[in-house]
């Protein structure tokens, strides 16, 4: 029973770096090379790569944890991926394309000043470690549930650190997004099969939903509660505009037609997941009523036969290093753009950006593998961790499309409030209260509102305009 979906794990390591080590060589280079694929993606890697950024541990093991309590609106929050995704593909690709910068705190020094830069790079890094240590915890918690006389916890972290970091360090961008393509295929092939599977074992739909325990959600879209739906959606279409990770492969891309397609393509591919994880987890409730939710999506898989259960193993932990591959180059490309290059060592040649790049993901794997020990509630943290973004995207998306409104304070200050206003939420109890009763459950409302006023009043207060040529 372990033997066999262990022998495919193993099979989908390989593969993974064959791949990486036969495209290495378009990754030589400097840092734009290496951590951007040389600008040079076309669509139809584009599209994998965002939808390998997208499909991580929050968007199975997560969304099927939610779902064995609240049903099939958990499915919601790969919905909620993909709108973003396409908005971004309809308005914003293009531009992003055009504009030949590395990172969105790049952006920010060009339109604003140095020290919006400096604040804008803090806050993306913790941001992206944060979201890069969910995939340690995901990627050990599928291998030890799966295979717990092969692996615990500790030990599939580790396992799962080794294989996205060392496809990193050997291949860059470019083997991030060419795996994906791999890692997209067997995701879809895992969770497909489960859910497939798992429901025919209860017996089809109707007596699944004939067995689902009292007051459960079920297949009601509006079970979670419309105001978290909602919640979602402005969370991720916020992201997607302004977390590096995200908007580093538009900027990759090989020119703005390729960005925006690949965008959309991927919107499109993101989007059923969500709910084909989600019935997993509402099967769960029927098979195994009483467990631990996290354990919804493993224990299920567990129940199935060795083959089906190691195809659907490797495709829910080619979701975790799909994601985590793409978020360490954009953690990588922050501190090596944002911080080396900008200020310790500017004249770096091509093969020290080269060396620093690979030092720079060594160095943020292990930052983040030390934090994934204390996370917990992969969804709920990573959720909360995606509010930081609302500054950003507010500052980037005015600067693109309305810049005469524009002051040289508004990416530092309204970057700063917005931290602020996530950390008193987190801190003093009667915000998130007072937010609830007012029908608005979650932080992502209480830092839009801080960030929209800070802007408003910055505006009003500075009197310094932007440089709206970006020099």
């Amino acid at each position: 029973m372990k033997t066999i979906p262990f022998v495919i794990v193993c099979l989908y390591i390989v593969l993974l770096f064959v791949v990486t080590w036969a495209t290495r060589r378009l990754s030589r280079g400097g840092m734009i090379a290496y951590l951007l694929a040389g600008r040079n993606l076309p669509y139809w890697v584009v599209a994998p790569l965002l939808t390998g950024l997208a499909v991580g541990g929050a968007s199975t093991i997560g969304v099927a944890e939610r779902a064995y309590t609240s049903g099939l609106s958990a499915g919601w929050y790969n919905a909620a991926w993909a709108a973003g995704a396409i908005l971004v593909g309809l308005i914003a690709a293009e531009r992003y394309r055009s504009l030949e910068v590395t990172t969105i705190p790049e952006l920010f020094e060009r339109y604003y000043s140095v020290s919006g830069r400096g604040v804008g790079v803090l806050g993306q890094l913790a941001l992206q470690i944060v979201i890069t240590s969910l995939q340690y915890v995901a990627g050990g918690a599928i291998l030890s549930s799966l295979l717990p006389g092969v692996f615990n916890f500790q030990s599939g972290m580790l396992v799962t650190a080794i294989v996205f970091v060392g496809i990193t360090l050997i291949g860059g961008f470019w083997a991030a997004g060419l795996t994906n393509i791999i890692n997209v295929i067997l995701i879809y092939a895992g969770v497909l099969l489960g859910a497939f599977l798992v429901v025919g074992k209860v017996g089809g739909f109707g007596e699944l939903v004939a067995q689902l325990p009292d007051g459960h959600g079920g297949f009601d879209l509006g079970a979670i509660g419309w105001g978290i739906v909602i919640a979602w959606f402005i969370v991720m279409c916020t992201t997607v505009f302004s977390v590096q990770s995200i908007a580093q492969i538009s900027f990759a891309a090989k020119d703005s037609t390729s960005a925006k397609r690949g965008f959309i393509l991927g919107g499109l591919i993101i989007l059923p997941v969500g709910f084909i994880s989600a019935v997993i987890g509402l099967a769960a409730a029927v098979l195994h009523p009483g467990i631990i939710p996290t354990e919804a999506l493993p224990r299920t898989v567990l129940g199935l036969s060795p083959v089906v259960a190691g195809v659907i193993l490797a495709g829910l932990w080619a979701a975790d290093v799909s994601t985590a591959s793409a978020l360490l180059v954009g953690s990588a490309t922050l501190v090596v753009g944002d911080l080396i290059k900008r200020f310790i060592a500017p004249d770096l040649t091509e093969r020290k950006e080269r060396i620093i790049s690979r030092i720079a993901v060594l160095a943020l794997s292990v930052i983040t593998y030390l934090l994934a020990v204390s996370v917990s509630g992969i969804l709920k943290t990573l959720l909360i961790g995606l509010c930081l973004t609302t500054a950003y995207t507010l500052v980037t998306l005015m600067t693109l499309f309305w810049p005469g409104v524009c002051r040289r304070g508004h990416a530092m200050w309204t970057l700063l409030m917005s931290m602020a206003a996530l950390v008193l939420w987190l801190i003093f109890p009667g915000i998130p209260a007072f937010f609830s009763g007012i029908g608005l459950p979650h932080p992502i409302y209480f830092t839009w509102i801080v960030s929209l006023a800070t802007f408003i009043v910055v505006a009003l207060i500075d009197k310094r305009t932007i440089r709206s040529a970006g020099v």
